[in-house]
């Protein structure tokens, strides 16, 4: 039986939990360290020393707040058998080696927020000193949310954040936008809340399933001459067209990820 302590639950480690608990982990393995959290599956603690005595986990994800995370770490140095799994951005694997020691096994990873709906994506870097099967073991807990990749190179999870961590709230954004675009053509505010929402749910399901290139795609839509076409005119001009932002978006949000980190 696989032992987890999972470090805060907010709505990442409450999704990864339930992922979890469906998949069929054994609750008994699990402690849940959440002072606020009624019972959701497993022991429910307030703080690391209620932990059970003699609750060896096999690993420990820490899935509090970036900004509380050096306050938070330190009472889990103790269990040094254990592989740790980070959720939390922007905080590199010395940093955790910095309160856990040298010696602590680390695993730095992603996660997004559609893990909600597990249909999240969630890259990972692992420290030089983890074994294929502690990997395998953290891929195994992150494939309950969604997808799950890995980089070796830790400098590169700065630009995964911008990407993929940051990413929804650019699609929430364009659902947003383009309600706002309809209802300055007259639609109803509702009707174009409606429409925008469906559209962009629908085609990022088409986008899913589809073993098509988003570009391929985005082809297939537009007609010669026709209206997808005119917009994609404007959405596409040179020096200031959704590619452009998009390029320097993400490069400001890599940026800031490096800031944050030190």
């Amino acid at each position: 039986m696989t032992k987890i302590v999972l470090v805060g639950c907010g709505k990442m480690g409450s999704a990864l939990l339930a992922g979890w608990l469906d998949r069929g982990i054994d609750p008994v393995g699990v402690v849940v360290v959440e002072p606020s959290l009624p019972a959701v599956g497993g022991t429910v603690v307030a703080s690391e020393s209620a932990i059970p005595p003699g609750f060896v986990p096999d690993v420990v994800v820490l899935a509090v707040k970036p900004q509380v995370m050096a306050e938070a770490l330190p009472p889990y140095a103790r269990f040094k058998t254990a592989v740790f799994l980070s959720i939390a951005a922007g905080r590199p694997i010395a940093f955790f080696r910095g309160i856990l020691g040298e010696a602590a096994t680390i695993v730095r990873a992603m996660p997004n927020t559609p893990a909600a709906v597990r249909r999240g994506i969630t890259v990972c870097c692992a420290g030089a000193d983890v074994s294929a099967d502690r990997r395998h073991l953290c891929q195994s807990l992150l494939e309950a949310v969604g997808e799950v990749g890995w980089l070796a190179d830790e400098a590169m999870m700065d630009a995964v954040t911008a990407v993929s961590g940051s990413g929804p709230a650019y699609v929430f954004l364009l659902a947003e936008a383009l309600a706002a675009a309809g209802v300055a053509q007259g639609l109803p505010d509702d009707l174009a809340a409606r429409l925008a929402r469906a559209t962009v749910a629908g085609a990022g399901e088409l986008l899913r399933q589809s073993e098509e290139a988003a570009e391929q795609l985005r082809r297939n839509v537009t007609s010669p001459g026709g209206t997808t076409a005119a917009a994609l005119a404007v959405l596409m001009a040179e020096g200031g067209g959704m590619a452009d932002l998009l390029r320097e978006a993400v490069a400001a949000a890599t940026r800031r990820g490096k800031e944050l980190a030190g």
